[in-house]
């Protein structure tokens, strides 16, 4: 059950019209790793955890994120104010409103014109909201994990469109939710590290003998060394006759299959079989210039 609060997590307090800016905001409202497809996420999440605690930590942030939502919207709104009254009350000429929602090639004329200004759930670039942005597997150690992520590259987003704006206002509020993503990663973090044991995700173990093994399988140029690919958990192969059938065998795939199934088979390759001794003149050679005579070939 939710109950809508009329006041903003966070006083949205913006300096100027700017749809250019607006419609870049668009990223955190519509985008990939934006507030929707986060509070989507965790909401799933939330309603198939059977642990109390994360259960209330999910649901808790997934609330939050909804008002982090409605805080970039009111951003992209307060942004496009000026240039939706002007488009809407047609007040100047065509080509002076035209320049002024597209201000320096951006495409803040699609929000403008097809959505009047108002917040539409896409990306800057137009694409609309997919639902598949939620990556939720409904394991806690790998969602977990995944939503860790999920809130580093919202928060890289944050940085990126704090860096495109002097409005200080703008610039204030996008602070606030890029500190929230930071807030969000701790508790996730401590989340996961709640669970013993929390590594490798899923209830299976690894085989062993191919856990700790390391393949160096790109070759030729600098060697970079570090506790990812060498010391002492790591078996480290880079023989290339020992990077293929590591798990016995030739190394080629097989299938057992039945007496009819065989015969299928070699009549299918028969009558499918390649002749090499046939060099045919193709029309892309003739195409090419190649002479009409049957088998000859263009030199």
């Amino acid at each position: 059950m939710f109950a809508h609060n009329k006041r903003l997590q966070y006083t949205v307090r913006v300096s100027e019209s700017n749809p250019g800016l607006a419609n870049l905001m668009l990223e955190q409202f519509g985008g990939p790793q934006g507030e929707l497809a986060a509070a989507c996420r965790y909401f799933t999440q939330a309603i198939g955890e059977d642990d109390p605690g994360r259960k209330d930590m999910l649901f808790d942030i997934a609330t939050e994120e909804l008002s982090h939502l409605e805080v970039i919207g009111n951003i992209v709104v307060m942004l496009n104010k000026g240039a939706k009254g002007r488009l809407a009350e047609g007040v100047e000429e065509e080509g002076e409103i035209y320049r002024s929602i597209t201000g320096a090639g951006n495409d803040s004329h699609l929000t403008q014109v097809l959505y009047g200004g108002g917040p539409p759930l896409t990306n800057s670039g137009g694409v609309p909201w997919s639902a598949a942005y939620i990556d939720t597997i409904g394991e806690p150690t790998a969602d977990l994990r995944s939503n860790i992520a999920a809130e580093a590259r919202a928060k890289i987003i944050y940085e990126r469109l704090i860096n495109l704006t002097t409005d200080p206002g703008v610039k204030e509020a996008l602070g606030f939710l890029m500190t929230r993503e930071v807030a969000h990663q701790k508790s996730f973090e401590k989340a996961l590290y709640s669970i013993t044991p929390n590594f490798p995700p899923g209830k299976l173990p690894g085989r062993p003998e191919f856990s700790s093994v390391y393949y160096d399988m790109s070759q030729g140029g600098p060697e970079v060394n570090g506790p990812w690919n060498s010391g002492p958990d790591w078996n480290v192969v880079s023989d290339r006759e020992q990077q293929v059938a590591v798990g016995g065998g030739d190394g080629h795939a097989s299938v057992n299959v039945t007496p009819d199934e065989d015969t299928t088979l070699a009549q299918m390759a028969a009558r499918t079989a390649s002749d090499p001794s046939k060099d045919p003149t193709t029309g892309a050679e003739l195409g090419m210039g190649a002479s009409p005579q049957a088998g000859s070939k263009p030199h």
